[in-house]
């Protein structure tokens, strides 16, 4: 059986190394921006593996499509 529904990052419980991702995506005001820009760049969704490997290998792309300044 498949079950999909619709969440915010703000309701995603990450792993591993997308915790501090998507921590600072919080600390930065970015949930919003960040919601938007996944549901345009993946509009069937993806999976919460995919969201996670997302926040976690690619944070810096994350980053800078929210213009955080992570250094």
């Amino acid at each position: 059986m498949k079950i999909t529904k619709e969440i915010s990052l703000l309701d995603f419980e990450p792993w591993q190394g997308a915790v501090d991702t998507k921590e600072v995506i919080i600390e930065n005001n970015k949930v919003e921006d960040f919601d938007f820009i996944v549901e345009d760049l993946f509009p069937n969704g993806m999976t919460e593996t995919q969201l996670n490997d997302l926040l976690w290998f690619d944070y810096e792309l994350v980053f800078e499509w929210l213009n955080i300044d992570n250094d």
